[in-house]
């Protein structure tokens, strides 16, 4: 069963002759209705978010590592309902060293800026340096990619364009590149960020002389209130707080303030996030938790100052510092109506779905939408060894705390070896097909060994495969997940014990699609059909 098209659609006389079928539920809605939010605004791996108001319309980016397309864009009237309406980066520069995956690597934490009327993006990658990117409309398209500063260990960088004409950028450092951590430095740039002014910049804080503080990281740089402010998280993504530094003068010296930790709060290490001025004059800032499989997931957080400083969160006493919300009032703003990220997929557009990103750079011919009508057809790509490191895997984040994945989906070709329903992490498992001997069986497999090239373990499910097969994996609080298998799309049979979902490198567990061939040339004669994949409560 497929969804019919919306009239109006591109597709939509190309569909109509379709059974209708009615989505699932989104997995996680922050927006309660009732004129409240719940936290996470995003429950999903939008890691590193920065957010921009311009005019009535808030934008949010974030990291997305070795994924491709990378550099998902966000947009929302309100700060709480979230759509994503495309990605900045199709594929990862340089391109022959993203063709194959390099997990932790990548995109890494970005800033977003307009300026000039335009937005601006500037992100780093960790083993190349800092990128600049310029686009007239927030969905793109976006310019290619410009390498402002070359170099390792460059990471976090954040402009400012100064009201007296000069533009600066501020930028972190990682220690497994540089040698260098702990340590804020600044850079005066050209106004149009084609070219830097000064060859090292200067440190302009220095986590090891400020009692306490380790591992300060992700600066965003802001002028207000006649102070340069430096937010910036400490101590860890996982335990660490929220602090914020203040000069009158860009180079310094900076006093520093935390302004919002954990407490007696549940959410751990609030961490790298973004000032964002309301449309009716209140303040809120949005922040990152890691929730370990469920990746880094977004919250938003009431701001208010306190003689030029900030105070976010809900304040302890008369502290200064405060503490996350589980839950506020809705910023003021246009009602647009519920909305979240797209998970599910009916494969009934031209285009695959805007949440699904490839293990690497993808290469023409991995895919096609228009091989068989409301099908994906994924043709099998070379791949020997871990599945974790083929280029051709599809996947999306984790949606919610729990939910399902249905799937259907229908084997063709003689070198087709393994494909079906993954769930990817450090250690991952798939559900799905395996040939062998001219027979096609289901199995399941897992690799919990947390190394690149660990050898799968593959339990062989008394089933051959002669025709459609239908998977299901069920995803529980704390991301156990629950494999099972269908005949008939009715029937559901447990396949195995649960497996522990968990984080990959930098990013959060992953869900989605394989379809892999012996080593060799794809011969385009081996593929998966993939009818839908359907994501709900």
């Amino acid at each position: 069963m497929k969804t019919v098209i919306a009239a109006g659609s591109a597709v939509a006389g190309l569909m109509l002759a379709l059974p209708a079928f009615s989505a699932p539920a989104a997995p996680w809605v922050a927006d309660l209705g009732d004129g409240r939010y719940r936290n996470p605004v995003l429950h999903a791996d939008y890691a590193d978010p920065d957010a921009i108001r311009v005019g009535d319309m808030y934008y949010l980016v974030s990291s997305s590592f070795n994924n491709a397309p990378g550099l998902p864009l966000l947009q929302s009237s309100d700060l709480v309902n979230w759509e994503l309406v495309g990605h900045a980066l199709p594929a990862l520069p340089p391109a022959p060293v993203f063709a194959v995956p390099q997990p932790g690597k990548g995109v890494w934490a970005p800033a977003l800026r307009h300026h000039a009327g335009k937005f601006w993006i500037f992100y780093p990658d960790p083993d190349f340096g800092v990128y600049v990117m310029t686009a007239e409309r927030f969905a793109g398209p976006w310019s290619a990619p410009h390498l402002l500063l070359p170099g390792k260990g460059i990471i976090d960088p954040a402009p400012l364009w100064d009201d007296d004409g000069r533009a600066w950028l501020v930028h972190g450092w990682a220690r497994s590149r540089s040698g260098i951590n702990n340590i804020l430095t600044l850079r005066s740039m050209n106004a149009d960020a084609s070219a830097l002014l000064d060859t090292r910049g200067k440190d302009i804080i220095k986590g090891d002389l400020l009692p306490g503080y380790h591992t300060i990281e992700g600066p965003k740089l802001y002028k207000a209130n006649g102070y340069y402010y430096v937010f910036a998280p400490a101590g860890g993504v996982e335990q660490g707080w929220q602090s914020v530094f203040r000069s009158r003068g860009i180079e310094g010296p900076y006093e520093d303030r935390i302004v919002m930790a954990r407490g007696t709060s549940a959410i751990n290490g609030p961490h790298q996030g973004a000032w964002v001025d309301g449309a009716d004059g209140k303040d809120w800032f949005l922040h990152f938790q890691d929730r370990g499989a469920y990746g880094r997931v977004v919250h938003l957080q009431p701001m208010r100052w306190r003689d030029g400083w900030p105070v976010i969160g809900a304040e302890v006493g008369q502290s200064g510092v405060g503490e996350p919300v589980e839950s506020y009032d809705k910023p003021a703003g246009k009602d647009r109506g519920i909305l979240a990220p797209p998970t599910g997929d009916e494969f009934a557009s031209p285009r695959l779905g805007l949440q699904w990103q490839w293990n690497a750079n993808p290469a023409k011919g991995w895919h096609a939408l228009d091989a068989r009508r409301g099908h994906l057809r994924l043709y099998a790509q070379p791949a020997a060894g871990s599945a974790r490191m083929a280029p051709s895997l599809l996947t999306q984040k984790f949606p919610a705390p729990a939910f399902t994945v249905d799937t259907k989906l229908e084997p063709h070709g003689a070198r087709l070896r393994r494909a079906g329903l993954v769930v990817l992490g450090v250690q991952y498992a798939w559900l799905g097909l395996r040939q062998s001997g001219g027979v096609t069986q289901l199995a399941l497999a897992r690799c919990e060994r947390p190394a690149l090239a660990c050898e799968e373990q593959v339990e062989a499910l008394p089933v051959a495969v002669k025709g459609p097969v239908y998977l299901r994996a069920r995803v529980d609080e704390g991301a156990l997940v629950q494999f099972s298998y269908s005949l008939d799309g009715v029937a559901y049979t447990p396949a195995g014990a649960p497996f522990q979902a968990v984080a990959g490198r930098w990013v959060g567990a992953q869900v989605g699609l394989m379809s892999l061939a012996a080593e060799g040339t794809p011969d385009r004669q081996s593929y998966i059909d993939v009818d839908y994949f359907r994501v709900g409560r």
